[in-house]
């Protein structure tokens, strides 16, 4: 007698999610993997756009020192003395509240800025060094113990 599975409530949905991350996958992160896009399966569409490097700064508002925190006015000066003129095509700034383990092991939360960074990969080592001296130069300014930096590849089209 054949076995008969049923799938009811959060068992359902989870199955449901599996196999549309299942079928999604592989198209999803083609864009993702190197500078050459994946031959397209049967029936997709081609990877568009041109490689690019993307980069997510975080910036934190509290100061460790106790001292008041980072204002709006002054991060969009710092922006605009500090990133502006090394990523003069564009950016964008999202705020948010994050948290993280300070060297002392206290989880601080604080209210913060996402600033994303897209480049052409082929202009990497010239924008690390900026990105670099952004992070460096808020470190100082703004008392923090430091600047987070996620970077990943991207393909970008305009």
């Amino acid at each position: 007698m054949p076995l008969t599975l049923t799938l009811t409530g959060p068992r359902l949905a989870l199955a449901a999610t599996a196999a549309a991350l299942a079928v999604g996958a592989p198209t999803a992160y083609a864009a993702l993997d190197g500078d050459q896009p994946r031959p397209a399966a049967a029936g997709a569409t081609q990877s568009r756009g041109e490689p690019y490097v993307e980069t997510h700064l975080f910036f934190g508002t509290a100061r460790p020192d106790g001292g008041p925190a980072v204002t709006d006015k002054q991060f969009m000066r710092f922006v605009d003395t500090e990133v502006t003129p090394g990523f003069p095509d564009g950016l964008t700034i999202q705020q948010g509240r994050g948290q993280w383990k300070d060297r002392s092991g206290t989880i601080e939360r604080e209210r913060s800025y996402e600033l994303i960074l897209l480049y052409p990969t082929a202009q990497a080592g010239r924008r690390d060094k900026l990105i670099e001296e952004i992070r460096s130069d808020y470190e100082k300014k703004f008392a923090q113990e430091s600047v987070g930096r996620l970077d990943d590849r991207a393909r970008v089209d305009f």
